[in-house]
């Protein structure tokens, strides 16, 4: 196999996972480490992907396709607003939980002042930044790297904080909450992280509003069996709403 033949394998290795070891990668294609290194450093020089701290992403999945993060924070505020007081009500005095990055998540962290002695785990620097002005809140940082304009922490640092750690609750955000696809995101690169917040929690519950109802984004996240409620806008239009059974809750706008 050419150096060219395996850099192509390797981008095809990253594009499925999202994420990958670099000793992984030396093992699979049977050469030693300083080869791998040579390749990696000649695919990041050529922008096609980021290395990190043992192993590498992939660059245009974490740039492509994101909508900056004070763009969608603008989107359709009232309905996500909703969805955060009626994510509000599951959430008791004294309870752990996780909130993922995105907007509508963004907004149960404004609402989490109404409770008290919370112990919060994120992986936003912007939800972050709220929860830091709160004494009542216990505040975890997953570490990791941020991507661009959206101040999301990825990578093996973001999983293995969530992968050792237990909670009452994750709030997660979907591009894509379809009632066969299940919930989906328009990146790999944070598919392993939403999936360890899921494992981490006694319950899930995933913010979505209206227009991500019947989308399949491209990457797939989980089943909705997986998750314990959906909780969106209203949505009178929306087509299968049987289909979702018991899983889809509507917020209320005050």
């Amino acid at each position: 196999m050419t150096a060219s033949e395996r850099r192509l394998q390797i981008m095809e290795l990253i594009r499925e996972r999202g994420y990958i070891n670099a000793g992984e990668l030396s093992e699979m294609f049977a050469v030693d480490s300083s080869t791998i290194r040579r390749d990696l450093s000649a695919m990041e020089k050529s922008g096609r992907l980021i290395r990190t701290h043992g192993g590498v992403l992939p660059a245009q999945d974490v740039h492509q396709g994101d909508t900056p993060y004070n763009v969608r924070r603008n989107m359709n505020m009232s309905g996500k607003a909703a969805i955060a007081l009626a994510a509000l009500e599951y959430i008791k005095d004294g309870q752990s939980i996780i909130l993922d990055n995105g907007s509508t998540v963004f907004q149960l962290a404004l609402a989490l002042k109404a409770r008290k002695n919370i112990t919060v785990i994120t992986n936003d620097l912007m939800i972050a930044m709220q929860l830091s002005q709160h004494p009542s809140i216990t505040l975890h940082v997953a570490g990791g790297l941020m991507l661009d304009n959206v101040y999301t922490l990825v990578g093996p640092d973001t999983v293995q904080k969530f992968e050792n750690i237990h909670t009452d609750w994750a709030f997660i955000g979907a591009e894509g909450v379809h009632p066969q696809s299940g919930i989906t995101n328009i990146n790999t690169v944070e598919i392993p992280i939403k999936q360890a917040m899921i494992a981490s929690a006694n319950q899930t519950i995933v913010l979505a509003d209206s227009s991500k109802l019947g989308y399949k984004a491209f990457a797939h996240v989980c089943a909705l069996d997986a998750i314990t409620r959906v909780i969106s806008d209203d949505a009178r239009g929306l087509k299968q709403r049987s289909a979702y059974g018991e899983k889809l809750e509507f917020a209320r706008s005050s």
